[in-house]
């Protein structure tokens, strides 16, 4: 009695390392992006801000879905449900700019500063002024509501000081001086109500007590310029830029703790993202860097085809998830990339589980559940162009099973037709004929069939071979194959080279492929000497 046939397996390749890291993923989610014409915004746009989750000893009101673009001579206030302007605020004088539109925690009023030097407070509703101060007699960039307190405030200007402010007050209540050079940047510290940081052109951060008078109580001294300064949630580290480089600042050791030069150009925009445990930088490199705050790691990042000179990345809902990363720049284009909404992730996911139930055989069940009919070509439907890694050419039932012989290369291995069967799979151009090809090269090297399927070729048969040894001689995952048959190849034909002028290019291509991929093993032996000698000196 006959041994039945064994079915021929197709071969698997490993999944080499990921393209693309889960961080990198999130990230990318962020596809919907809407562009503003820059004829809308003819302005370099230097501010991005939203307001803070409302804190429960002010007000109960749910947090507040808009958010502020200034830009020029006025301040746009923007839906972040719709990514739609709601509000335009205009009244600053014809010659003034803009700086800093920044709106209260209730939604209820945004104040701003200007090149002239004034504080100006809007109702949002009205877009009335409410309020303006004119004690700064140089241009006013920063302006920023008290985390804690409806009606305090606080500003920073290039008359080199940092002011507090009360909304009901005509004057500013505290004056911090100590700064030699233009106060582009500043904050509240979070959880400490009293303290703020500032940041100048002067290479100082300055941390400030407003229970210890106008003097400075910490100074953090820098190479250059300070752009930007982000404290952290937990209000005893905070985060500074000065040109390319991002110093991580220990209030409590007062001392850098890390130096982040990651940014080819100043970094001018700093934001917080995932609850603030990643942190966003743009730069005038037109680059966004992602960072994890534990290690300071890069995670990932983004490019932008202009300098960018504002970033927020704006939360929405009660969990404060990510909802949209705006980025402003010089030219004045504005984008707003957005994650998929709440509906859509549940599609989406409906979707994951709809295929997975098809490729384990559960469509059925599946349906069952869903209380649901598939009409006629549901398969092609749900399958669409993304479904043929499961669609194999060797058909294996119940474990057991023959080569599938409507397959015109299964049919010749089955006979014995080992040239015919490789001409036939290195020819075809269905979408899997890569593991194809692997498979029936593994099949014929295990059957010591090789020498056979590869001789008694002219210059038209060989060439097939030879490109597919010139693809896949970089890939590790088949080295050992790549290798058998490359050598099989070079004994049978090695001395019939110089006969034909397109075998010759193929084989000085293929000389070349391994030359490359030589030198990069080389390279990559040097550096595991490299590291191994870092560990070495590194042990005690």
């Amino acid at each position: 009695m006959a041994a039945e046939i064994q079915p021929l397996q197709p071969i698997k390749l490993p999944k080499g390392p990921e393209a693309l890291t889960s961080e990198q993923k999130y990230w990318l989610s962020f596809t919907s992006q809407l562009l503003l014409d820059p004829s809308q915004h003819s302005s370099p746009i230097t501010s991005i801000t939203f307001p803070p989750p409302p804190s429960s000893l002010l007000t109960t009101a749910p947090p507040q879905e808009t958010f502020a673009i200034t830009s020029g001579a006025r301040v746009q206030i923007f839906s972040s449900r719709t990514r739609k302007v709601l509000k335009t605020i205009s009244r600053f004088n014809v010659d003034d700019i803009a700086h800093s539109g920044n709106i209260r925690q209730d939604g209820r009023i945004l104040i701003a500063g200007g090149d002239s030097g004034a504080i100006q407070a809007f109702d949002v509703n009205s877009r009335a002024i409410l309020k303006t101060w004119k004690e700064h007699k140089q241009p006013v960039w920063v302006t920023n509501w008290h985390p804690t307190d409806l009606t305090g405030l606080m500003s920073c200007s290039d008359d080199r000081t940092v002011r507090l402010w009360d909304l009901p007050a005509d004057k500013s209540t505290l004056t911090f001086n100590g700064h030699q050079d233009y106060v582009r940047c500043g904050a509240f510290m979070p959880s400490q109500s009293g303290l703020l940081v500032s940041g100048s052109y002067d290479q100082t951060v300055r941390l400030w007590d407003s229970r210890a008078g106008g003097n400075a109580v910490m100074v953090f001294k820098h190479s250059a310029a300070v752009e930007t300064v982000l404290p952290m949630r937990s209000g005893t580290t905070l985060l500074a830029a000065s040109e390319n480089t991002i110093s991580v600042l220990d209030v409590v050791a007062a001392k850098p703790i890390h130096l982040l030069r990651n940014h080819q150009k100043t970094v001018t925009s700093l934001a917080f993202a995932n609850n603030g445990e990643r942190l966003l930088s743009g730069a005038l490199d037109g680059h966004v860097k992602v960072y994890e705050t534990t290690g300071w790691n890069v995670v990932a990042g983004m490019k932008y085809p202009s300098p960018i000179l504002s970033l927020n990345v704006i939360s929405s809902g009660a969990s404060r998830e990510d909802k949209h990363i705006a980025v402003g720049m010089q030219s004045g284009v504005l984008s707003i990339k957005t994650r998929l909404s709440g509906q859509q992730k549940v599609q989406a996911r409906e979707r994951e589980k709809e295929m997975k139930a098809l490729l384990e055989g559960k469509i059925e069940e599946y349906d069952k559940t869903k209380k649901r009919k598939r009409g006629k070509g549901w398969e092609r439907r749900i399958r669409g162009k993304n479904f043929t890694a499961e669609d194999a050419d060797i058909v294996v039932e119940g474990g057991r099973g023959r080569v599938n012989e409507q397959l015109p290369w299964g049919h010749a291995l089955r006979w014995g037709e080992y040239a015919k069967a490789l001409d036939l799979v290195l020819e075809s151009k269905d979408g899997n004929h890569r593991e194809q090809q692997i498979t029936i090269l593994t099949a014929l090297r295990h059957r010591s069939a090789l020498r056979a399927a590869l001789s008694h070729r002219d210059e038209v048969t060989l060439q097939p071979i030879l490109r597919w040894l010139i693809k896949n001689v970089s890939d590790y995952r088949v080295t050992r194959l790549v290798t058998d048959v490359a050598l099989v190849v070079l004994d049978l034909y090695g001395h019939q080279l110089g006969k034909s002028p397109d075998v010759d290019m193929l084989f000085e291509h293929l000389r070349g492929r391994v030359n490359v991929n030589m030198e990069a093993s080389h390279v990559a032996w040097s550096v595991m000497g490299m590291v191994d000698m870092l560990f070495a000196s590194a042990e005690p």
